[in-house]
């Protein structure tokens, strides 16, 4: 396998042309999903595949259609299994789980890597059942229920946005705080640690440190980051990326924003998505209530000022007289609705067109009303796991934005 071409890798904000992008097809990890089990993988719902194939397909072609480059996980993960070196990782990250026992460790291990790169990397992403490998003994195995996952299969993979966080031309691979999608990072890590492709990539974030997860990390303008924290990523979290990358010269400005912890609004982009490089979209019972800290420095002590509205602090980091908002101006009935379906949940494939879900038909109203086009897409399988089409895209080249 040889790569002759030089790839560029780089974003500096949410809506500069798109050029490529990160998507996981889902498949076979999402058949796993059962009323037993989709709490612990965090699925509201168990969502019909084939129908939830069918529309990613769609949305992918949306973004083809768009002159948008559309990279696959499951793909590069095989071509990163290609490698030795790969191989004994990826083995390595999976039977490090102690409810496995010595035993079956050693088996499973032994398991995985005889397995080809293909198959290899179905398993990891589709976890592997307790009657599947049928050539395992030893007391914990004898112990576990027929049904139990000695690997874990990975349906939050679709997520691709959570995983990891292109930060301008260097990636930040994310520490996911649920214990059932911590994989997901380690599979990711692998594809950019070993696909040539990603050759001479430097990474400013890894799973080891505190929990980030890119659903709230949000490049307001080249220089500016915003950064969720509430359920997923911690203030520990936002100081430890701030601190990366201010002291990697990726940021002057990181906006630390507290947000509620709960599962409605789970991630910064959950409440507010960018459209334009001066306008956001933002869930109407928070438009105002937001705050945040800027956080500036380098190699030395961060400082952090006190804390200001979101929308006037983003302003000033971002050289704005003002952040315009696109206040969709729901009744409290549907703007919770429409929040809860993602509808503030919006991709940019460059200023002023988003792709958005088409059920939030209100919010899409006001979007247009406010001069930005739509593209709709469905999306009544693909949101049961609580994701709109910015979380089910990690963007790894953006042209710059134009001036505000």
């Amino acid at each position: 396998m040889t790569h002759t071409r030089a790839y560029e890798h780089r974003v500096t904000s949410e809506v500069g042309r798109l050029r490529t992008v990160l998507l996981h097809r889902p498949g076979a990890e999402l058949k796993r999903l059962t009323p037993r089990n989709s709490d612990k993988l965090l699925f509201d719902a168990i969502p019909w595949v084939g129908r939830a194939q069918e529309e990613h397909d769609a949305f992918a072609q949306t973004l083809r259609d768009r002159g948008v480059e559309v990279l696959y996980v499951t793909e590069l993960l095989q071509d990163a299994l290609e490698y030795e070196d790969a191989r004994t990782a990826a083995v390595a990250s999976v039977v490090d789980d102690p409810r496995l026992g010595d035993q079956l460790r050693s088996v499973v291990a032994d398991y995985l890597r005889d397995l080809d790169p293909e198959v290899l990397a179905h398993v990891l992403i589709a976890g592997l059942a307790h009657e599947e490998l049928k050539i395992a003994h030893g007391l914990v195995y004898r112990l576990m229920d027929r049904l139990d996952f000695i690997i874990d299969p990975l349906p939050g993979l679709l997520f691709t946005r959570d995983s990891s966080a292109w930060i301008g031309d260097r990636v930040a691979v994310t520490s996911l705080a649920m214990r059932a999608r911590r994989t997901e990072s380690l599979m990711i890590g692998l594809i950019y640690a070993h696909h040539p492709r990603f050759a001479g990539v430097e990474p400013v974030y890894d799973p080891a440190l505190e929990h980030v997860e890119g659903g709230d990390v949000m490049l307001l303008s080249p220089g500016v980051l915003a950064v969720g924290t509430g359920e997923r990523t911690t203030p520990a979290g936002v100081e430890r990326l701030a601190r990366q990358v201010l002291r990697a010269g990726l940021a002057h400005t990181v906006l630390a924003v507290p947000i509620a912890q709960e599962r409605a609004t789970m991630h910064l982009d959950t409440v507010c998505t960018m459209v334009d490089v001066d306008t956001v979209v933002m869930y109407p019972p928070v438009a105002h209530s937001l705050t945040a800290y800027a956080v500036t420095g380098d190699d030395g002590d961060l400082r952090v000022d006190e804390p200001r509205p979101f929308l006037e602090a983003a302003a000033a980091a971002m050289g704005l007289d003002r952040l315009k908002v696109i206040d969709t101006g729901l009744d409290p009935v549907t703007a919770e609705r429409e929040q809860w379906d993602d509808g503030n949940n919006t991709l940019a494939i460059s200023p002023r067109l988003a792709v958005a879900y088409e059920r939030n038909i209100e919010t899409n109203a006001q979007l247009e009303a406010a001069g930005i086009e739509v593209i709709r897409i469905t999306g009544s399988e693909l949101g049961t796991g609580r994701g709109g089409p910015r979380c089910m895209s990690c963007p790894i080249l953006r042209d710059p934005p134009p001036s505000a």
